[in-house]
């Protein structure tokens, strides 16, 4: 699992195309993300290293600094997905013969849940921190090459809905309702935003790249 980002782009699919259950949706989703993010620091250098306006490079630059910042995230929450799923199966792997070793099950089985659907909501939160960068980058990038932030913000809003839906499978089973009422909010707020960004998003595009 260590070096699932070290396999080759053949490698990834077809594991995740594999009967094993890891890399499952969350971990894939944030695979995505990543490649939504790569293709914004994409137009953030295509852009800063054609422009003369040194307020505009500044906030080019400024944005690239953060989506640098947000991918290792990305792949660091990959990893993050995948040790949750495992921790899962190894609580509903724990004897279930007497009255303490069900307790002591069932308990491991809740903790394991809510570690599985934090991970899945921290995901989309750095997500849709990515979509707010494509926002800043809509308006000023490069238009040569600016419908490539809007398939960013796309790749990105997807991840973020995949991610939750991860999430949500995960809150189906947790008994803890204040817990799933808490996460069901912040789910709610974070796809409302999301929704909001990428149209905002392909929008700006949707003008910038028609004919002059």
């Amino acid at each position: 699992m260590g070096d699932f980002y070290d396999k080759s782009l053949r490698e990834i699919i077809e594991l995740a195309a594999s009967s094993k259950p890891t890399p499952g949706g969350g971990s894939v989703s944030a695979v995505v993300a990543n490649f939504g993010l790569a293709m914004i620091a994409m137009v953030c250098r295509l852009t800063a290293g054609n422009v003369k306006d040194q307020d505009l490079g500044r906030q080019v630059n400024e944005i690239l600094d953060s989506i640098n910042n947000l991918m290792p995230r990305l792949e660091k929450l990959v990893y993050e997905d995948m040790l949750a799923f495992d921790r899962y199966m190894a609580a509903a792997r724990l004897p279930k013969i007497t009255d303490s070793e069900i307790k002591a099950r069932q308990e491991a089985i809740q903790k394991a849940l809510k570690i599985a659907t934090d991970i899945p909501l921290e995901t989309a939160r750095v997500c849709l921190e990515g979509l707010r960068l494509a926002d800043k980058l809509a308006g000023i990038g490069n238009r040569l090459v600016i419908s490539d932030v809007g398939v960013g913000a796309a790749l990105t809003e997807a991840a973020i809905s995949g991610v939750l839906l991860s999430a949500e499978i995960n809150m189906s089973m947790i008994t803890d309702q204040k817990y799933v009422k808490k996460m069901a909010a912040r789910k709610e707020v974070i796809t409302a935003e999301a929704s909001q960004l990428k149209a905002k998003v392909l929008d700006i595009v949707q003008e910038r790249i028609r004919p002059i």
